[in-house]
């Protein structure tokens, strides 16, 4: 400990501790979002009371969560949630972190669904739920479907469901569009693996520590978004969307992939950091 013995300190002592051991952009965050999580209460708290001592269990499990922030682990790993769209997630090693370029997808998503309809969505390859949980609880008229190869991460993704009280999700196990029953949706919506295994990225932060199926794919980082785009084609009824993330240099590349497959109206949007994120198609009516 590196403030007096026998002394406890301080919310503000313990953040400046915090500060001088973590480094990158988001080091202030990242203290901050820890001590909230262990003392269970909102961030706004730390800044109304920063004379306020710590107790020695927060003090024991804050030490070792800077410990383990400071060597990588990623801050959702320590607290087990992450907020995406205003719903508090939980997460595990088993998904992906919701990342907020990811509601870019929602929003557009959203952007074309009417408020009062009934629609039929689905979500391919769901991870912690964040997208089917995204739309279902902004349309509670639509059914959404959300399907996942891990086992491990459905689990997660239906415990997220029943903890947010959002029922009209229903949660299937297999790869992409085949767990899907035959009615066509509406909407097919994929964050998919994008990134090529000889990206330098997957060395650092904290992509080290998720799963590596949610990340990587074949064939420059293209193989899972080929499979989506041509599975979703024959489950969409005419005039459907698909709306599919990607990384952001394989705007134009997704672009020229959903039409060569028979999609019209495709555009590519920009997430809030202002790179290519989104593509859009319709499979024509």
């Amino acid at each position: 400990r590196s403030h007096m013995a026998g002394a406890n300190p301080s919310i503000r002592e313990l953040l400046a501790q915090a500060f001088d051991l973590l480094s990158g952009d988001s080091a202030r965050l990242d203290a901050e979002v820890l001590l909230a999580a262990c003392l269970g209460k909102p961030r706004s708290y730390l800044h109304a009371w920063p004379e306020h001592v710590v107790n020695d269990t927060t003090l024991t499990q804050y030490t070792d969560w800077i410990t383990r922030r400071a060597a990588g682990e990623p801050v959702a790993h320590l607290t087990g949630m992450r907020e995406f769209w205003s719903l508090p997630l939980t997460v595990t090693p088993d998904t992906l972190i919701p990342r907020p370029e990811t509601e870019t997808l929602v929003e557009l998503a959203l952007g074309r669904m009417a408020t009062g309809t009934p629609c039929r969505v689905v979500d391919l390859g769901t991870g912690s739920g964040a997208i089917a949980l995204a739309i279902a609880s902004e349309r509670p008229r639509c059914e959404v479907t959300a399907t996942d190869n891990s086992a491990a991460a459905l689990a997660v993704a239906q415990a997220n469901a029943e903890r947010l009280g959002i029922r009209n999700v229903q949660f299937l196990a297999g790869h992409w569009c085949d767990p899907l029953p035959a009615t066509p949706f509406d909407f097919i919506l994929s964050n998919p693996p994008y990134i090529d295994a000889d990206d330098p990225h997957l060395a650092s932060g904290d992509v080290r520590f998720e799963p590596r199926s949610a990340l990587v794919a074949g064939g420059n980082g293209m193989e899972e978004l080929e499979q989506i785009a041509s599975c979703a084609f024959a489950r969409l009824r005419p005039g459907g969307w698909l709306v599919i993330e990607h990384g952001y240099d394989q705007g134009e590349r997704t672009a020229r992939l959903l039409q060569s497959l028979g999609y019209d109206e495709v555009s590519d949007h920009n997430d809030a950091a202002r790179l290519s994120r989104v593509t859009l198609g319709r499979r024509p009516a």
